[in-house]
């Protein structure tokens, strides 16, 4: 059950790590506006995959109790 709260909080940290490298477009280097955009979509989609999957498995938890 933690582990489905910390996916939540970890998909929420994926998706502002998404937008901060879109604005800044900097990430360990400086990047390229087009290679910004890309990595930053990327960990926003992921950011969101995280958050959908940890509310599919905290409701499959909720249904099972």
């Amino acid at each position: 059950m933690l582990f489905n709260w910390l996916s939540l909080i970890t998909g929420l940290f994926y998706i502002v790590l998404g937008v901060v490298v879109i604005i800044y477009k900097f990430f360990i280097i400086y990047l390229e506006p087009n290679i910004a955009y890309s990595l930053g979509g990327l960990l926003i989609l992921y950011g969101i995959f995280r958050i959908v999957r940890a509310v599919y498995r905290i409701r499959q938890n909720r249904d099972e109790e």
